[in-house]
């Protein structure tokens, strides 16, 4: 029990101090070898934090709200699934915008030295929508651009690209090759196999 509730901390721990800049403290979530992998960054979690700050600093806003959790243990291995929803503010098309993204977090955790870090962070993005923060707003998305990106994170990646990120255009959803093979790649992970 008491590992599972590290875990759990581990994670809110994540998502209260990304969000909150609190760069020294989000830092010791990670093992040295963690990796994480969102739509706008992936990268090696010293890459992920300075790419934060740099976003931080720009004033990109994006938030996150966690949910249910539930986390499978083999031994000093975790793979913990916590829902999450993503929230991001920026202007498209010279509207100002929320994206909302509800899905989950998927993370490879390890127990080293008697602490539990995260080694991947992989999210599974389950849907989304776009709202205009003034009801009054018009805003027309281009059709072609949105849907290059798949069904659970095209708004977000509509967002992203306005703003200059490149947005991975393969990462998991609800249902699909790509989230089937992320469980797989878990269960060889816990079972003892590596990461990647």
């Amino acid at each position: 029990m008491q590992d599972r509730l590290a875990i759990r901390a581990l994670v809110e721990n994540w998502a209260v101090w990304r969000d909150a800049g609190d760069w020294d403290r989000f830092a010791t979530c990670w093992h040295e070898d963690g990796y994480m992998c969102a739509t706008w960054c992936q990268a090696p979690w010293r890459d992920f934090i300075a790419a934060s700050i740099a976003g931080w600093e720009k004033g990109v806003s994006i938030l996150h709200f966690l949910g249910g959790h539930s986390a499978d243990l083999a031994g000093t291995r975790a793979i913990a699934q916590t829902k999450m929803t993503i929230s991001q503010r920026a202007a498209v098309h010279g509207v100002m915008v929320d994206v909302v993204c509800t899905g989950r977090f998927h993370d490879f955790i390890e127990k080293r030295d008697d602490r539990w870090g995260v080694v991947l962070r992989q999210p599974i993005y389950e849907k989304d929508r776009m709202d205009p923060v003034d009801p009054a707003a018009r805003l027309a998305l281009d059709p072609a651009l949105l849907a290059r990106f798949p069904e659970g994170y095209r708004h977000l990646a509509y967002l992203q690209t306005q703003i200059g990120y490149a947005v991975k255009t393969d990462m998991p959803g609800l249902k699909g090759k790509e989230v089937e093979a992320l469980y797989a790649r878990g269960a060889r992970w816990l079972a003892g196999g590596r990461r990647a």
